[in-house]
């Protein structure tokens, strides 16, 4: 099972139109809007990219619709194998475990705010 967030693009005088399409169609699920901006989010689901590619390809060619792009995607059998791979690595990585590892040596990159702002 494959499912993916799309983000669907419309003049906001059609904002209401295309909401309803999206909540209509059975093709995908509404999610958010924001009818200033003209943007909609949905997800589709699919049993195989082939299929999610056909329900992308139908939102796009939609009423009112400018236009409709793939944002994120998460496919099961892709979570599997990383999820295996995962499981398979020691979750510390050898240069902790190096005695002569100096902890000022160790560079922490968890914190955003540094690299943003």
């Amino acid at each position: 099972m494959n499912i993916s967030s799309i983000v669907v693009q419309c003049k906001s005088d059609n904002f209401d139109k295309v909401k309803e399409w999206c909540e209509n169609s059975e093709i995908c699920d509404y999610h958010f809007g924001d009818k200033t901006k003209g943007k909609i989010i949905v997800t589709i689901e699919g049993e195989d990219v082939g299929e999610e590619i056909e329900k992308l390809k139908q939102i796009q060619v939609a009423p009112f619709v400018i236009a409709a792009d793939m944002m994120m995607t998460y496919q099961e059998d892709m979570l599997d194998k990383e999820i295996k791979t995962l499981n398979e690595q020691d979750p510390v990585p050898a240069f902790l475990n190096d005695p002569d590892t100096k902890a000022q040596d160790i560079v922490y990159n968890g914190d955003l705010k540094k690299k943003i702002f």
